[in-house]
């Protein structure tokens, strides 16, 4: 199979205040817009996607309707992973987890957007001793 995009997609009774998180707090911008569906689009690189879908809507199959995303964790890897917990701070969001560095290589800290799917805010740095021997030698972070 070769896929051309891949893209998680957010179901959720809170369309419009979950596009308005994302894009107040993680740089995203509607590529595609509706009531009850909306393509998200990294302002800073347009293969980084995310959608949200209302969860009732008739292109979802009966079975699935009414669901939301449950046990969903969202990375998003960043080059400056301090100040966008600093903004995040300041803008209230909840911080679940807070920055910390890693021995098996991240600086991170966890959010959650308001359907309560966490988000683990990630710069790679490089892993401890220990844990460098567990990566493939092309996937080292630096």
């Amino acid at each position: 199979m070769k896929c051309t995009q891949y893209y998680p997609v957010l179901m959720t009774s809170k369309v419009a205040e979950t596009v308005r998180f994302y894009k107040e707090n993680f740089r995203f911008k509607a590529a595609f817009e509706a009531d009850w569906y909306v393509h998200l689009q990294s302002e800073d690189d347009e293969k980084v996607n995310l959608a949200v879908l209302d969860q009732s809507h008739e292109t979802i199959p009966a079975e699935g309707r009414g669901f939301t995303a449950g046990g969903l964790l969202l990375n998003f890897e960043v080059e400056d992973v301090d100040s966008i917990y600093d903004a995040a701070k300041t803008n209230g969001l909840p911080i679940l987890l807070d920055l910390r560095d890693e021995a098996f290589g991240q600086r991170h800290f966890i959010t959650r957007d308001p359907n309560g799917v966490l988000i683990d805010v990630i710069k790679p740095i490089p892993p401890s001793p220990e844990f460098l021997k567990q990566y493939a030698s092309e996937a080292v972070p630096a």
